[in-house]
């Protein structure tokens, strides 16, 4: 103190002047809410419409300030992406970032201007809210933090991969699509809010975060590891899934959806095949059951019971007919989406766990069904749908009337057959596209030029035919109709077929929603051509059963009918793929897991009697 100058210090009677203040009125200024900027980071308000109950919110929230809450009465979907989940806030914990508005795929959640609320008598827990349209106190405010597109944190678009120009493929049966590089993965993987919405959608419950994760973090083993926990046939749907995980990924509702096949693709494409196998065979028992499981059909559905209950120490025999397994998904889709070393990859990991594989060996002619009954503790009938439905139109029965499958078949056998300079396919599904394509490659290969007319019931609108199948037929130079229905195939005197006469369509279905065209008389065309081919549908051959055997088992439509975990009416009898639930590549091989979980039970139940 004695450092500081005297005339600074002050006077010593300084402090009552401050007595003067309480000689003066008061003034009461009333106390309102001040309006709040334009960007201000309120209350939260959610439209339970838009809302799919993702939890990304959740996941994103770095003060764990949002739970998921299930609403009872919200629609559930899995296969659509959809739970009946939405957030709720502790606004004890939350800090305004915003980030959960951010990163909402949907644009569902947003921000007000809101920000007073008061915590009343007997409602301690009131700062706890589950937001809705209406907001936290039924009033509407004005928006004040949305999602924009500087503000996303997520890209919406996929990355793009080479694919073979229309030129370079019409001639042959390459493969068309690139796949990602290393680097195209990782940022493609990037793009995964881990949602777990492909999961739930997905009929093999694929742990599809968990791959992507490790694909994103550089580790293609790990993600090798995590795929094989649930489906072995990761080389073919990698490139042929149906993915319906894509349609229920959250990112697909405003952008595209996260690249899941080609990313599963990926990771099975950068760990060598040797490394597969090991990785596979990790949890492989090292013992042996004693017990024998007999599988009919070296398709997806039977060869993944045949891997699992291997896996488990049980001696699995496989029974196939044709020269070399895979089933439809060798005999039914074409190279250039499918080449066969990668499907013979995925076998050759499911035969080194020890499964044996006996070919050209027909059920029924080379060995019986009583025989297997007798021989083994199970059986599973896992055959497909190898053969082709008919029209059944005017002219249906003529030699150069085709099925798709079985043109499919001789094409991938290498067999030879005059390939026709001009052809007309009836159907609009995935087999019809594929026999079409192969069909433009051959006579590209042997008559310089594409002459293919696919003629299907269906609108462009509701095609049965992935999208990128329709764009790549057309690039190829196929002529592609919808709503065109077969009327008769066209014969000449010469018994000569020369064409198919279609009619427009007006409905595909009665107002009961069971098949029943109707047509236009009036809008008739004529499609010349040397050759039809019908791809209309699958059905199995079921000769194998036997009168007796076919009999006794019950059927639904055409297909054999089993209980909720595969078993027939004949209890050593399992049923799984095609054959049950039609044809789809990734719901064959969940059925194949389903059926294999039974017989486990089975089996064990038979060591408990012994």
């Amino acid at each position: 103190m004695s450092d500081i100058p005297y005339k600074e210090k002050g006077s010593i009677l300084h402090p009552l002047k401050t007595l003067g203040f309480f000689a003066r009125k008061p003034v009461t200024e009333p106390f309102g809410a001040r309006p709040a900027s334009a960007n201000y980071r309120g209350f939260h308000v959610n439209d339970w419409e838009k809302c799919i109950g993702c939890s990304t919110c959740q996941k994103v929230c770095d003060n764990a300030a949002i739970t998921m809450v299930q609403i009872p009465h919200l629609p559930m979907d899995p296969v659509k992406g959809i739970r009946n989940e939405r957030p709720a806030i502790d606004y004890g914990r939350c800090c305004w970032c915003g980030l959960c508005v951010d990163i909402c795929p949907t644009g569902s959640i947003s921000l007000t201007t809101e920000y007073v609320h008061t915590c009343r008598e007997n409602e301690l827990d009131s700062y706890f809210v589950l937001p809705d349209p209406n907001g936290i106190h039924g009033q509407h405010f004005t928006t004040g933090w949305d999602k924009t597109a500087d503000a996303d944190l997520v890209d919406l678009e996929r990355q793009p991969m080479d694919e073979m120009e229309p030129d370079q493929r019409n001639d042959n049966f390459d493969e068309i699509v690139g796949g990602f590089t290393s680097q195209q993965a990782i940022i493609e993987a990037s793009r995964c809010v881990q949602c777990g919405m492909c999961h739930d959608s997905c009929p093999t419950h694929m742990h599809a975060p968990e791959y992507i994760r490790a694909i994103w973090e550089g580790k293609a083993e790990e993600a090798v590891r995590q795929i094989y926990q649930s489906n072995p046939f990761s080389q073919v749907c990698g490139r042929v899934c149906t993915r319906r995980c894509e349609t229920a990924c959250s990112i697909g509702r405003r952008g595209e959806p996260v690249a899941i096949r080609w990313l599963k693709r990926y990771a099975m494409d950068a760990v060598s095949d040797a490394r597969i196998r090991q990785i596979a065979a990790e949890d492989k028992v090292d013992y042996i059951s004693g017990k024998k499981v007999a599988v009919i059909g070296a398709g997806p559905a039977g060869l993944t019971a045949a891997f699992d209950l291997v896996k488990k120490g049980h001696e699995v025999t496989v029974f196939e007919a044709m020269e070399k397994p895979g089933g439809m998904t060798r005999y039914g889709i074409p190279e250039y989406r499918l080449p066969y070393d990668r499907l013979d990859a995925d076998v050759e990991v499911i035969t080194s766990l020890g499964v044996q594989i006996r070919y050209n060996t027909c059920i029924g002619k080379d060995v019986s069904l009583q025989e297997l009954e007798r021989d083994y503790d199970a059986v599973v009938v896992a055959i497909g749908l190898q053969k082709g439905r008919s029209t059944r139109i005017p002219g249906s029965n003529h030699r150069q009337v085709k099925k798709a499958v079985s043109l499919l078949r001789k094409i991938t056998r290498g067999d030879t057959f005059d390939v026709p300079r001009s052809a007309v396919v009836i159907g609009g599904g995935n087999v019809a596209m594929d026999i079409a394509r192969s069909l433009a490659r051959l006579q590209k290969q042997q008559h310089g030029e594409v002459k293919i007319t696919v003629a299907a019931l269906e609108s462009f609108d509701h095609f049965l035919a992935d999208q990128e199948e329709v764009t790549e037929s057309r690039e190829e130079g196929i002529e592609i109709l919808d709503s065109r229905g077969p009327k008769q195939i066209l014969i000449d005197d010469q018994d000569k077929l020369t064409g198919l006469a279609t009619l427009g369509v007006i409905s595909i279905f009665d107002d009961d929603g069971r098949f029943a065209p109707r047509y236009d008389d009036n809008d008739e065309q004529i499609h010349p051509a040397e050759m039809v081919v019908e791809s209309i549908g699958q059905m199995s051959d079921v000769s194998l059963f036997g009168d007796a055997l076919t009999e006794r088992l019950e059927w639904n439509r055409g297909r054999l009918k089993v209980d909720e975990n595969g078993r027939t009416s004949e209890s050593w009898l399992w049923s799984a793929g095609d054959m049950v639930f039609g044809p789809d590549v990734v719901h064959a091989v969940a059925d194949g897991h389903r059926v294999a979980t039974s017989i486990e039970q089975h089996l064990a139940s038979l060591e408990v009697k012994q």
